[in-house]
């Protein structure tokens, strides 16, 4: 048992909320994959490279759900760090 009760919510919620909004950004990349404009259909087709083996290169859109995951995964290490810094918390 810890001596502060409080130090078990903080970890909990650490580990609870990235977990939820991981779930829901996923969800929603199930859903949509990238922003569409006009020429993204062209541009999914149009091949720019052929590598040896088959392997052809797109100027494909990166999607959507991709970025949200790497902003999201840096903000939570960023904010992490920062509050367990000024909470006085030692790691």
């Amino acid at each position: 048992m810890r001596f502060y009760e409080l130090l078990n919510f903080q970890h909990l919620m650490l580990a609870l909320f990235p977990t939820l909004l991981f779930i829901i950004v996923f969800a929603l990349a199930l859903g949509f994959s990238y922003f569409r404009r006009e020429g993204d259909a062209g541009r999914e087709r149009q091949i720019l490279y052929r590598f040896p083996d088959g392997i052809e290169d797109r100027n494909a859109p990166f999607p959507l759900a991709m970025i949200l995951i790497v902003l999201g995964a840096v903000l939570w290490g960023v904010g992490y760090i920062l509050f367990t810094g000024l909470l006085g918390v030692k790691i």
